[in-house]
């Protein structure tokens, strides 16, 4: 499914990445992968992860080093980082938080307290896809009944327009490229001409004002769409 999230994992240890794909592939998430700091650098570049599982302990550049990085820019701060570590004082514990990762757990670590925390995180990022309910001004969008209402009334949206209100909604008053939303709802692997995002864009907008009301999602000239 092309709005699931995607998860970077960071590892060195091949046996150790191997077992922590194949739970978050299990648990539903879309994987990538990078064995080191500088790949895991360029992975975000071409991936923009929801969420990265990051081990402190890499060669070269360290995972501290790449959480540092990434905090410190605008366009990857606010993607969640929990640290893997073998480090389990006090101090290296407040290090890792300090540097800006938003959660560490101590190896060994249980894969289903992991998941939990994976969860937790992508709760906070993108509500919809754990099956959060998402309020915008009066419109209620359930995602785990997969139905939405405005003003209390029910509306009829196809599965393209829900996955982009849901994405609207996330973030409102962000401003999505027709390029940024054509990777979230279509998904990246999937050729789409981008004239086909106006034509959802369209059918959204005429579903939201189905019962009347006024139109929430706004044109940004030259730069894409955003709600509110």
């Amino acid at each position: 499914m092309s709005d699931q999230p995607t998860v970077l994992v960071v590892e060195d240890e091949p046996a150790q990445r191997d077992v922590l794909c194949y739970n978050l592939e299990a648990e539903g998430f879309r994987v990538v992968q990078a064995e080191n700091g500088d790949e895991a650098m360029v992975m975000v570049e071409e991936e923009t992860p929801d969420i990265i599982v990051l081990d402190w302990m890499l060669p070269a550049v360290s995972g501290i080093e790449v959480c540092r990085r990434l905090k410190s820019r605008p366009d990857t701060r606010a993607i969640p980082i929990i640290m893997l570590s073998a480090r389990s004082e006090e101090v290296d514990r407040v290090r890792g938080l300090e540097t800006g990762a938003d959660d560490y757990v101590v190896k060994p670590y249980s894969v289903v307290e992991l998941m939990a925390r994976v969860r937790a995180q992508l709760r906070r990022v993108r509500p919809a896809t754990v099956g959060q309910q998402l309020r915008y001004d009066d419109i209620l969008l359930d995602a785990e009944s997969h139905r939405v209402f405005r003003d209390d009334q029910a509306l009829k949206l196809g599965p393209t327009e829900f996955r982009l209100l849901a994405t609207f909604m996330e973030k409102p008053g962000r401003v999505w490229s027709r390029e940024q939303l054509l990777d979230r709802v279509w998904g990246r692997d999937i050729y789409v001409d981008t004239r086909t995002v106006d034509v959802h864009i369209g059918r959204l907008r005429k579903a939201l004002c189905q019962h009347g009301g006024t139109d929430p999602v706004r044109t940004v000239r030259g730069a894409g769409y955003a709600l509110g």
